[in-house]
């Protein structure tokens, strides 16, 4: 066993990440930091540090799958809750306040979103409650303190600042109106005894994890979800798992781009797709590669920055932006060895980004190698869920294998991304 296996190992006994899904380069980078932060000369002795210390265990987890987030990401997703909020209240007559969930709640963005979002739509304090909970203790600390700089509050609407937050110094506090319908805690999705004791929640958001789940972790998941969310609720997810869900036995609750699903009243789940089998199903004949322009500059979302960097675009960045071209150049070429080889240089020496995501699935889906392709291009729709190329080309994967609802729900949101492309040009 390599040194590398016993860190991956780790992470899926601790956390049940599966290190096929933000590939082993993120992994290695992550150990290599906290190796050399924690004084270690190599990586055998870093290991004996990391099994003597739950300090450094915390900190390698923090290293590797603390996400990105911000305020109201995936808007219609929190205007779908503020309606099913409100219609969940008159059928259940009033007589209790509504019970929502946010796992992993990261640094708080969400469930205050979540909370932000109710109170704004009329509802009252006494009318709902949001519990947050997340794996990393330093996340929940932040969430507590509940200040926030400038990256927290994207997208063209941010009136919401105006009315829930004041200006400090160092960021914008949080209203104590707020802060007062959220509890936060530290809480691990993996632990079968997670609110065992707590009625079931009326909605629940776990987004943008299962993803990063093997299959039987994504099924074990699954059920703590199902157990967690109530027969009549509705469960949140993220872009890229709603064809999971759906061969899970839950159905979209059919708003356009909420992400919202809910429980199938007859039918049984239906075996996993091929995107999530194991590796050694057998694979379709390599279709020949298309001519393909170098890519665009895209926005940085990684996997693992508790507090990014002021400016991680490519376009700032000329050596991120020359390693993208040259992975195009490489890969119109017909050079995919090297091509791949130029992307995982990529992501040892970068933020990570969707481009290279991609470029990694077109390579895999021109050899042939369909489920590791799909892998790639979900990754690339997790830091940019409207990526076009991505979105058409799984789509084409999940049709090629049977799944069609799966395959038009990624053409329609490939259309509406083009459509909306397109309405900005004209401006």
């Amino acid at each position: 066993m390599s040194s590398d296996q016993r860190f991956f190992d780790f992470l899926k006994d601790r956390i049940g990440l599966d290190v096929a899904s933000v590939g082993a380069a993120i992994i290695e980078r992550a150990v290599r930091q906290r190796t050399t932060a924690s004084k270690a000369l190599s990586a055998d002795e870093y290991w004996q540090t990391l099994q003597g210390s739950r300090d450094e265990q915390q900190a390698l987890i923090e290293a590797v799958i603390v996400p990105e987030t911000w305020f109201f990401r995936y808007p219609e997703s929190f205007a779908t809750l503020a309606k099913l909020a409100s219609k969940r209240l008159t059928e259940i007559n009033h007589m209790r306040a509504l019970r929502i969930l946010s796992l992993p709640c990261s640094t708080g963005e969400e469930p205050y979103s979540i909370a932000m979002a109710l109170l704004d739509a009329g509802l009252k304090p006494h009318q709902f409650k949001v519990e947050g909970m997340d794996v990393s203790p330093l996340s929940v600390e932040k969430a507590k303190r509940a200040v926030y700089g400038k990256n927290s509050f994207r997208g063209q609407d941010i009136a919401f600042r105006e009315r829930h937050f004041s200006a400090e110094d160092d960021g914008y506090k949080l209203s104590e109106r707020v802060l007062e319908q959220v509890r936060l805690q530290v809480a691990n999705l993996l632990d079968p005894t997670l609110l065992a004791n707590e009625p079931p929640y009326d909605f629940v958001f776990c987004r943008n994890l299962l993803i990063y789940f093997d299959q039987p972790t994504q099924q074990q998941v699954f059920e703590v979800l199902k157990r967690l969310t109530h027969v009549d609720g509705v469960l949140f997810i993220g872009p890229a798992e709603g064809s999971l869900l759906g061969r899970l036995g839950m159905r979209s609750i059919g708003i356009a781009q909420s992400f919202a699903f809910s429980r199938q009243s007859l039918a049984e789940p239906e075996p996993l797709p091929s995107a999530f089998a194991p590796t050694s199903t057998s694979l379709p004949t390599p279709q020949p590669v298309r001519r393909v322009t170098p890519p665009p500059p895209v926005r940085s979302r990684p996997f693992a920055a508790v507090a990014p960097l002021a400016n991680t675009s490519t376009t700032a960045n000329p050596d991120a932006a020359a390693l993208l071209a040259s992975i195009a150049a490489l890969a119109n070429e017909g050079k995919s060895t090297e091509a791949r080889a130029a992307c995982e240089l990529y992501l040892r020496s970068h933020e990570p980004v969707a481009q290279v995501f991609y470029w990694l699935g077109l390579l895999s889906d021109v050899a042939g190698r369909a489920l590791e392709a799909q892998g790639f291009y979900r990754k690339a729709l997790y830091l940019e869920p409207q990526h076009p190329d991505a979105l058409m080309h799984l789509a084409a994967l999940l049709q090629s294998q049977g799944d069609t609802a799966g395959a038009r729900r990624l053409q329609e949101r490939a259309a509406r991304s083009e459509r909306a492309a397109d309405s900005e040009r004209k401006r």
